[in-house]
């Protein structure tokens, strides 16, 4: 039947933001960086479900963008995930866990904090939802240009994991390769470097200012449930 379904254009494809109706929500879990929300949810003609997922105060990504001899390179870093047993390339990227900062200079206080970077010029490139179905991290990837590096006596001590992060520069061209081919696996450094070999292509003509409006940013959804509820 879906050889069937309407045909549209790119204007059609706008996701539209909207809960349904919550019967009862409880937290079965909390925890240090997210908590586990139980929802019951009436989908009307879908029926009353049950759904479990994560809220998350969202994130950041930096993809910083520097020219070596006339070549467009990203900076890359490697860093231990024990969730997922591996050591993964990823991009400069945390967590909206400073109240009101807004999200590009959150952005620019993880360059800085991770790679020891900061830069003049900060656009947005792309959102996203890590994993709608369960872990809805919302996600704001900034493109990040006009680099220097921050002064030796203002780099930033790193401990746990980032003691041992490994930075890299490499060819867009070549991590675009590289996330075709399979070889990357964190699921932002793959959206940023796609969307950044895709907006070089276009000129960064698709970039938006760096205070685009988002949404989907925790802030501007409904606030989280300041205890269980019945």
């Amino acid at each position: 039947m879906s050889l069937t379904a309407p045909r549209g254009t790119g204007d059609d494809l706008v996701d539209v933001l909207g809960s349904k109706p919550v019967i009862h929500s409880h937290i079965p879990f909390r925890g240090k960086i997210f908590d586990v929300q139980r929802d019951t949810v009436d989908l009307g003609a879908g029926g009353v479900v049950v759904r479990d997922f994560v809220r998350h105060p969202g994130a950041v990504v930096a993809v910083a963008v520097h020219p070596f001899d006339g070549v467009d390179h990203v900076l890359l870093i490697r860093q231990y995930r024990h969730p997922a047993a591996a050591h993964l390339w990823e991009l400069p990227a945390g967590l909206l866990d400073v109240h009101e900062e807004p999200p590009w200079k959150a952005a620019a206080r993880e360059l800085h904090e991770e790679v020891d970077l900061v830069a003049r010029r900060w656009d947005v490139l792309i959102d996203s939802f890590a994993s709608p179905g369960a872990f809805p991290e919302a996600v704001r990837i900034f493109l990040a240009r006009e680099l220097q590096d921050v002064p030796s006596h203002h780099a930033h001590a790193r401990t746990g994991e980032e003691v041992d992060l490994r930075p890299l520069w490499v060819p867009i061209d070549q991590a675009h390769a590289a996330v075709l081919a399979g070889r990357l696996h964190n699921s932002s450094a793959i959206i940023g470097v796609l969307a950044a070999h895709a907006a070089r292509a276009r000129g960064w003509e698709t970039v938006r200012p760096h205070d685009a409006p988002w949404p989907e940013h925790p802030a501007n959804r409904e606030p989280a449930p300041p205890s269980d509820r019945a």
